[in-house]
């Protein structure tokens, strides 16, 4: 008897780890390990934030945002109320998309489910409330935060509809691109970090980047030190005397600077950053769905079983599918599974008049 391959060997140890957890095929297993771990780690790490005062912001510390953080303000009561809830519901679910807890425990991820849509249609509230000055307030980080919160809210809706009404294919579409849209602010980091890196030192032109912002908050990231701020920047003088209350000044937008400087450059490349973060997570997530229509056609095979047993006008097509609002043509369940149903539906029926 021939001995297996090491590539055999290596396939057989894989599949001890991921078919217990309901994972059929190696490469779902490993997109999930990859981004839902990202999700479920980065939700982890911020879990400290949720003591405002110690974690975020912590006394004596003057870091990015926390200047508009003040108490009782719009943005310290937004930031609370959405960390107090996206976090919970970023870390619930990772679990919704492990296979054995949806086919196993239905009622944990049904109950489960429409917890983490209610913590994430509040934590989409208090993102809206702090927009005004996300890193500076620039338009295209409003734009941004905007769109990303309609994207988000809308696919959580629709799969929760589609839920509803047993399209089973299509709530797992929309709920794949609803928590891809929020990961994006995972891969947002990254891709910040890469082009602060580039732009604090490629910069070959010599020439450096800077951005503007007012005196007030220059102070509070360099600490009130007015001498040195009025040394670096000396327009600075109109605001310290009261001529200008609203004086701003350009800030060089270095890496490598002081605090200031820091925050200039993160409050100059965070639109940036985030556009590019959520064009890669809409983009790779619809490349995805292309990839995998066997799963979208066993589910829509499920579908139409259980709406015909349901007793649904127009079983396989109850939800939003392309065959019912667009021009697609009328799907047609597989040849197995339609006899199995209306032998099913029929048998339900029976029983129903019979007693």
């Amino acid at each position: 008897m021939a001995q297996p391959s090491t590539k055999e060997k290596m396939a057989n140890a894989a599949r001890k780890i991921y078919n217990p957890i309901g994972f059929n095929k190696f490469y779902n297993f490993v997109l999930f390990f990859i981004f839902g771990g990202a999700l479920l780690g980065f939700t982890l790490a911020r879990f400290q934030y949720l003591s405002f005062d110690h974690g975020l912001c912590p006394q004596g510390g003057g870091t990015l945002d926390c200047f508009y953080y003040t108490p009782g303000s719009l943005d310290k009561i937004g930031i609370q109320i959405h960390l107090g809830t996206i976090l919970p519901a970023s870390f619930l679910a990772f679990f919704q998309f492990v296979p054995v807890i949806r086919h196993k425990l239905l009622l944990f991820h049904r109950v489960n489910g429409y917890i983490i849509v209610l913590l994430s249609f509040i934590s989409t509230a208090g993102a809206l409330m702090l927009v005004r000055n996300t890193q500076g307030g620039p338009i295209e980080t409003q734009l941004g935060i905007g769109v990303l919160s309609f994207m988000f809210i809308v696919s959580l809706g629709l799969a929760v509809y589609n839920i509803k009404r047993l399209q089973i294919e299509q709530h797992r579409a929309w709920m794949l691109r609803a928590w891809s849209y929020a990961g994006s602010i995972v891969t947002m980091r990254l891709v910040l970090m890469a082009i602060a890196h580039v732009l604090s030192n490629y910069d070959h032109l010599g020439k450096g980047y800077s951005h503007a912002m007012p005196c007030v908050k220059v102070t509070y990231l360099m600490f009130g030190q007015v001498e040195r701020i009025l040394k670096k920047y000396p327009a600075c003088a109109q605001f310290f005397d009261g001529s200008v209350p609203g004086q701003a000044v350009a800030v060089a937008a270095d890496m490598n600077g002081d605090l200031a400087e820091v925050t200039a450059l993160y409050n100059m490349i965070f639109g940036a950053g985030f556009w590019l973060s959520v064009a890669l997570h809409a983009a790779g997530v619809e490349i995805y769905l292309h990839l995998t229509p066997a799963e979208a056609d066993r589910l829509r095979n499920v579908s139409y079983q259980r709406q015909l047993e349901a007793g649904m006008k127009k079983p396989g097509r109850a939800g939003l599918t392309a065959d019912t609002l667009g021009d697609a043509p009328n799907w047609v369940p597989n040849s197995t599974v339609s006899v199995a149903a209306r032998e099913s539906g029929d048998a339900a029926s029976n029983e129903n008049l019979t007693k």
